[in-house]
């Protein structure tokens, strides 16, 4: 699946990111800032719920359509105000990842919660976020 390509990512303007080691990106535009002229809080938030799909896609997308996978809990730190292009790293570890196929096996059901850091062009920590995702087998 590409993320990319669901209606609201494509709407607020998604990309891949090509900047080595990191996920998406918004690029730099106006329309992204509030009222302080930073980037709004829900943009940098949909960026960083696609960056943790995506991680959660890569470590379990094999079970393809047989899975129902919906974020569950998002909790975010603003750390510093973001401006121009902001970019995503995410990761989940091996053992969480085990313990969701695992989960998913046996019960049908499990989380797993996918860390994820927005930073700006400078490389500087913006928000950092832990985005928790149900996933079940579809029946």
């Amino acid at each position: 699946m590409d993320l990319t390509e669901i209606p609201f990512n494509r709407f607020i303007g998604l990309e891949r990111s090509p900047r080595e080691g990191f996920l998406f990106q918004l690029p730099a535009a106006d329309h992204y800032q509030n009222h302080l002229g930073t980037l709004h809080a829900g943009a940098l938030m949909a960026l960083a719920e696609a960056s943790s799909g995506e991680v959660m896609l890569e470590a379990i997308g094999h079970l393809g359509d047989t899975i129902i996978p919906v974020v569950r809990r998002f909790e975010s730190k603003f750390r510093r105000p973001a401006t121009g292009c902001v970019a995503t790293r995410a990761s989940l570890t091996a053992r969480e990842r085990e313990r969701l196929l695992s989960d998913l096996s046996g019960k049908g059901r499990g989380s797993v919660a996918i860390a994820v850091e927005v930073v700006d062009e400078q490389d500087l920590v913006c928000v950092t976020a832990t985005v928790e995702w149900f996933v079940s087998r579809r029946s």
